[in-house]
């Protein structure tokens, strides 16, 4: 196919990881074949196809992070790893018949609406596609973040990001920087730290480490899960609830004491060295910036092959990493475990309005989207963990089939009244944020000292939602036609459609 044969679908989907697989077996379920699910990799997986890194896990339990109406009964672990979650999403993809609809090895170079058109012409590296509604389910730990490093391009060894992980290159008895002490890096530091000559890890801020409560689920569990449906509901249902239960500390900051207090015991159990100790002990409120969950990760810090480095590093040479103190920290192999472009995420340079704009530059550094999902002067398109719907202390798979039901509701929407394209009106939008940031403002995101990767270039967070994911359900439970404005079409006036209340789910 070439970019002057197009192809014309109802509905196209960026993305083929959590969000753009249950939104195709949702649409399946819903009545909806005339859709494709375009993704740049060879498999579906998204983030967890990607990152493949030793010791690669979940931190919230299997039970939640898996979607609602594809249960999976055969979990082996209280929290799963990279591979297990891996083949749970190849699995959705054959159990619920989504194959026929997914196009691979299709990365979406741009995504522009045409007005004259009247839908979104989206051009992919095997070519261009136009669809009516645009459904971008990229998510928000896709992109790698790289720091800007003086001196980097000098360095003769091998470089990489834990998201890229070069499975190729063996570390046994390597001379290894970590550089970033965040989810990723907690967990495949235990895993090569023993096999590496010397590991040293640099560290801008020390993160909270909970222990993490994971064991192997049972046999008869299994059984039990399979043949009883309704036990593992009631297992979500108990998961659920004791997270939601969590976000009182993330709300209401000094009710993070007692967790802190739980947090320290942890460290100082395992850490004697009262200096190393000190490295690693927080001067911020839990929960700012991201809580980790590791039962190996300070055992690791305490073995004598390991550094932690706390100096700031000040150039790269070819063999080696300088800091501040004027130490040269002699390396063969540097590892990246600095997270992701979250509130400035790449697709968003790609992704252009009725105004030729695209998503960055009306964000202008901070994104904004009415329910996290629509944008003014973007008709039809649709954002799965978009602006403010990611969370702090459980699932984002919630969120994500939160989401999936507004959407179907807007494509209930458009049915019933005839509109062709619909956009958020202004109004609604500009008061959706201001409750967000309101609500943002006594939390601990804001108030708790530190400066995350929540924030924007703006100081802003546009990444979390600043509440309970049930407030967020029954915000999005029915589809708020009011909120929306029906967009011209050269076969299809706005004046001529019927403007709709809400939308029954």
């Amino acid at each position: 196919m070439t970019t002057a044969d197009p192809r014309h679908v109802r509905i196209a989907i960026i993305g083929a990881g959590f969000g753009g697989i249950g939104a195709a077996i949702r649409l399946r379920q819903e009545g909806h074949h005339d859709f494709l699910v375009f993704d740049r990799g060879s498999e579906v997986g998204g983030t967890w196809r990607d990152n493949s890194y030793p010791g690669c896990a979940c931190d919230v339990p299997s039970h939640m992070y898996s979607l609602s109406f594809a249960r999976n009964p055969e979990w082996s672990r209280s929290f799963s790893g990279q591979a297990e979650i891996w083949a749970y999403l190849r699995r959705c993809v054959t159990d619920h018949g989504v194959q026929p609809h997914l196009r691979l090895g299709h990365e979406v170079q741009g995504a522009a609406w045409d007005d004259a058109a009247g839908h979104w012409v989206i051009d992919t590296s095997q070519g261009r596609y136009t669809a009516d509604v645009l459904v971008a389910a990229g998510g928000p730990l896709t992109e790698p973040s790289t720091p800007k490093l003086t001196g980097l391009e000098t360095f003769e060894g091998e470089l990489f990001h834990s998201a890229r992980w070069n499975h190729d290159h063996d570390l046994t008895g390597r001379r290894v920087a970590v550089i970033g002490t965040g989810a990723s890096a907690i967990q495949f530091v235990p895993r090569i730290a023993p096999t590496v000559e010397r590991l040293h890890l640099f560290q801008r801020t020390p993160a909270w480490v909970m222990p993490r409560a994971d064991r192997a689920i049972t046999r008869v569990e299994r059984s039990l899960f399979r043949h009883v449906p309704a036990v593992q509901r009631l297992a979500r249902a108990g998961v659920y609830w004791g997270r939601e239960a969590m976000a009182v500390g993330f709300l209401h900051p000094a009710v993070m004491r007692l967790s802190q207090r739980i947090a320290r015991q942890h460290l100082n159990r395992v850490i004697k060295d009262q200096r190393l100790r000190a490295k690693l002990t927080p001067r911020y409120t839990m929960g700012c910036k991201r809580v980790l969950l590791s039962n190996d990760y300070y055992p690791a810090l305490a073995r004598d092959n390991v550094d932690v480095v706390t100096d700031a590093i000040v150039e790269v040479r070819p063999n080696g990493i300088v800091t501040g103190d004027g130490t040269l920290h002699e390396v063969d192999t540097i590892i990246f475990g600095t997270g992701f472009h979250v509130t400035d995420m790449p697709m968003a340079q790609t992704i252009r309005g009725r105004d030729g704009r695209t998503l960055a530059e009306t964000w202008r550094g901070s994104m904004r989207a009415f329910q996290g999902t629509s944008v003014t002067g973007f008709p039809n398109l649709f954002l799965l963990l978009g602006p403010n719907t990611g969370l702090g202390h459980t699932s984002v798979v919630f969120m994500i089939e939160c989401q999936i039901t507004y959407l179907l509701g807007m494509l209930r929407h458009l049915r019933q009244t005839g509109a062709h394209a619909i956009e958020p009106t202004p109004e609604a939008q500009e008061r959706f944020v201001a409750h967000v940031d309101r609500k943002m403002a006594g939390t601990v995101w804001s108030q708790g000292g530190c400066r995350s990767w929540y924030l924007d270039e703006n100081g802003r967070n546009s990444a979390l939602w600043p509440g309970y994911t049930w407030s967020y359900w029954l915000r999005t439970r029915r589809f708020d036609a009011a909120a929306y404005r029906p967009v011209s079409t050269p076969d299809r006036p706005a004046a001529d459609v019927r403007v709709g209340a809400e939308v029954e789910r």
